[in-house]
C-alpha cells in the first residue's frame, strides 16, 4: 500500500521460539454472575511470542484454532481451548505476512506478503503446498472462494487483482485497476470479486469480464478491509475516513446500495471482522476501546464499549469467531494477542 510502505521492511529475524501463555485473573463467574462457559482458564489470555508486529490473525472455521501473521515474517497457530499454546510455526515468506484467510474447510491456510507472493499451506503438517508468483509489487490482501473450484484472489500494489487456481501454475486472470488495490473479497457465489483501493471505491468484477460491472462509491478515503456478511447478502468495508459501510449485494437491490454507515472509531489498524450473525466490530486504538456495533439484520441495536485495561499499546487488528469465542486483539509494540469471551453478549471483565 502506497501509503505505508514501512510493511515494506523486512522485520527481524527471530533467533529462536518463545511462545508464552499468561492469563488475567481466576477462572470465575463474569461481573454479571454467569458461570464461565468456555475452555479459556481464565476470562482475558495472553498469547506472546512473535518477534515483531502482528498484523493479521483469523480463527478457522471451528472457532478453535487461531493463526497470526506477523513482521517477523512467521505465521503462529495457537489452540483455542486450555493454556492457548502455540503448536506450529509456518515460516517461508521473505517479508511481513500483511493478511491470512482460512479455506472453508479450515484444511489450508492462504497467506498474502510484501515479498511478492501468496503462499498456501496445509495446517495439519505445517507445509507450504503453493507459492502464488506474479504479482510485481506488495501483496496486501487475498480471499479463497467459498464454494466451487479452489479460487483465490489477491489485491496488490502493483494496480492489479488475481485471480489463482490451486490447480494450475501461475494466476489464471488478472484485474487491472489504476490504482493500488488494498482490499479484495469474493461474491458468495464466487462468480463475483470485489475489490477496493487508494481511490476510495468498491468495484464489483464479474468473472468473466475484465471491467468492473459496478462502482460503490461513498468512502472518503482509501479502503483498508473488507468482508462478506456470512449469507453473502452484504458487504461490510473499513476505509481512513473512519467508517464502515454496509453495501446490499443481493442481484436486485435499490441503487444506493449502502444500507448502513457506522461511525465514531478512529481508524489506526488494517482490518475489520464480521461474526456469524452479521456484527462488525473496530477498535478505537487511541483509548484502546474495542467498539462493536451489534447489527441485528441490518439495523444497528446496540454499541458496546470494551476497555481492555491489560492493553498499552495500538492494536493492529481484530478477529472474531461464529462459536461463544467473540474476539481477539493484536497490539503492535508488544507484539500480544489478547483473547476474550462473550457470554449472552456481555462481556466478562
Amino acid at each position: 500500500m502506497q501509503v505505508e510502505t514501512a510493511l515494506s521492511v523486512l522485520g527481524p529475524k527471530p533467533t529462536e521460539l518463545s511462545t508464552v501463555t499468561q492469563n488475567f485473573g481466576p477462572s470465575v463467574p463474569g461481573s454479571n454472575g454467569k458461570q464461565r462457559t468456555s475452555s479459556l482458564e481464565a476470562p482475558i489470555m495472553l498469547l506472546s511470542g512473535h518477534q515483531s508486529a502482528i498484523y493479521t490473525m483469523k480463527f478457522n472455521p471451528a472457532g478453535t484454532i487461531i493463526a497470526s501473521g506477523s513482521h517477523d515474517r512467521d505465521i503462529f497457530l495457537w489452540n483455542m481451548h486450555g493454556d492457548c499454546k502455540n503448536f506450529m510455526v509456518l515460516r517461508g515468506h521473505k517479508n511481513a505476512v500483511l493478511d491470512i484467510q482460512w479455506t472453508t474447510d479450515g484444511s489450508q491456510i492462504i497467506s498474502a506478503s510484501p515479498d511478492k507472493s501468496l503462499r498456501a499451506w496445509d495446517v495439519e503438517t505445517g507445509k507450504q503446498i503453493k507459492k502464488m508468483i506474479g504479482h510485481l509489487s506488495v501483496v496486501n490482501s487475498c480471499c479463497p472462494a467459498r464454494r466451487g473450484p479452489p479460487l483465490i484472489v489477491s489485491g496488490s500494489d502493483d494496480g492489479t487483482a488475481k485471480l489463482w487456481d490451486m490447480r494450475q501454475r501461475g494466476s489464471i486472470q488478472s484485474f487491472p485497476d489504476k490504482y493500488q488495490i488494498t482490499a479484495v473479497s469474493f461474491s458468495d457465489a464466487s462468480d463475483k470479486i470485489y475489490t477496493g483501493g487508494i481511490d476510495n471505491d468498491v468495484k464489483v468484477w464479474d468473472l468473466r469480464r475484465t471491467d468492473p460491472v459496478l462502482k460503490l462509491q461513498g468512502h472518503q478515503d482509501m479502503i483498508t478491509g473488507m468482508q462478506l456478511s456470512p449469507d453473502g447478502s452484504y458487504l461490510l468495508t473499513n476505509s481512513m475516513d473512519c467508517s464502515l459501510r454496509i453495501w446490499d449485494m443481493r442481484p436486485y437491490a435499490p441503487q444506493n446500495r449502502c444500507v448502513k454507515i457506522l461511525e465514531g472509531h478512529q481508524h489506526n489498524f488494517e482490518r475489520i471482522c464480521c461474526d456469524v450473525v452479521g456484527h462488525p466490530m473496530v477498535v478505537k486504538s487511541p483509548l484502546v476501546v474495542v467498539t462493536v456495533w451489534c447489527t441485528f439484520g441490518i439495523l444497528l441495536h446496540d454499541a458496546y464499549y470494551i476497555n481492555f485495561q491489560v492493553i498499552r499499546d495500538q492494536l493492529t487488528s481484530v478477529f472474531s469467531t461464529p462459536r461463544n469465542l467473540l474476539l481477539g486483539l493484536a497490539a503492535v509494540i508488544s507484539r500480544y494477542i489478547w483473547v476474550k469471551f462473550k457470554s449472552d453478549d456481555r462481556f466478562y471483565q
